[in-house]
């Protein structure tokens, strides 16, 4: 791995530098490698209050490198104009662990969490899928309908808010890139062919009775067990696949709820990622409900970051290696 100048000074690669170094394509096949490989995903990140709001700390190793993400999740900061999550990540080369390449946080975990649901849906949504409902109007939500345009033919996307003029912002800034975008309220589930959640939600956004037949859910947003965006009847409608068992019955708020609730028992929840990208675990028809529920995995920023890191010359190429 090359990244450091001569002075030892690992690179630096901003917001614009990532989405420059990676499409869509290329970060939803980055991380499909990483799901295919028998890669151990990591230990479970660590949480820690803070004041004003969380400090996560995710570790993970690989045949890429070794890298580790310092996230902070401010919920105050809507309020004042400024991201809910800032962060950086530190990606150390194979073999030396020299420091290559410093990563915005933020970014990073924009682009690997929507490329993660994009996984998802391209291995899970309907071929013919075309309405999508995103619920949220941040940065996820916008990184969310950027991804599933990337792996569906997606013709109509409504926007469900909280604030009313963030989603307007959104949906005009939607319908400048010649989309047919409109704000929506929770019923316009009814009509989707995916739906994602990207919310900070304790309260479930919208009646599991209105999904409809076929339908692809990604729920993104609840990734503490004590947030909550899918009712629990959303979770028994048909196939639910998570990440890892570890990390839903740890972390997922929609998951452990639903349990908690009586709702849902540990052993429905069976179904991960890496099997339904190794093609173990898949929609059994066109009626058929798929619901992904994410917390995110350490796994998946390191594959995301050293993809980007080869394309800017950072990294060489070559497939995660297993780690024991």
């Amino acid at each position: 791995m090359r990244g450091a100048d001569q002075g030892g000074v690992p690179r630096f690669i901003g917001a614009e530098q990532l989405s420059a170094a990676l499409s869509w394509i290329e970060a939803v096949d980055a991380l499909e490698e990483a799901f295919l490989a028998e890669s151990a995903p990591g230990p479970a990140r660590a949480h820690l209050a803070v004041p004003g709001g969380e400090l996560l700390l995710m570790p993970a190793a690989g045949g890429e490198g070794v890298g580790v993400k310092l996230v902070t999740l401010a919920p105050g900061n809507a309020e004042l104009g400024l991201p809910f999550i800032h962060g950086v990540y530190v990606l150390f080369a194979p073999g030396t662990l020299a420091a290559a390449a410093v990563i915005d946080g933020a970014a990073l975990t924009a682009v690997r969490t929507a490329a993660v649901s994009a996984l998802a849906t391209r291995r899970l949504a309907r071929a013919d899928a075309r309405r999508l409902v995103v619920f949220g109007a941040g940065t996820q939500a916008r990184a969310h309908v950027a991804a599933m345009r990337s792996v569906r033919p997606i013709e109509h996307v409504a926007i469900v808010g909280r604030d009313p003029a963030r989603a307007a912002a959104l949906v005009a800034e939607l319908a400048g890139d010649g989309l047919d975008a409109v704000a929506a309220g929770p019923e316009a589930v009814a009509a989707a062919d995916v739906v994602c959640t990207c919310t900070t939600s304790r309260e479930p956004l919208f009646a599991a009775s209105r999904l409809p037949a076929g339908v692809h859910v990604n729920a993104i947003g609840a990734y503490r067990p004590d947030m909550r965006e899918l009712p629990p009847e959303a979770l028994l409608r048909g196939l639910l696949v998570v990440e890892t068992r570890e990390s839903a019955l740890l972390e997922a708020g929609d998951v452990l709820l639903a349990i908690a609730d009586g709702a849902l028992t540990e052993d429905a929840v069976r179904h991960e990622l890496a099997g339904v990208v190794r093609g173990t675990v898949g929609r059994a028809g066109p009626d058929q409900v798929t619901v992904f529920k994410s917390v995110g995995l350490a796994l998946e920023d390191l594959a995301v970051a050293a993809a980007a890191a080869r394309r800017l010359g950072v990294a060489p190429a070559g497939r995660p290696a297993p780690v024991g």
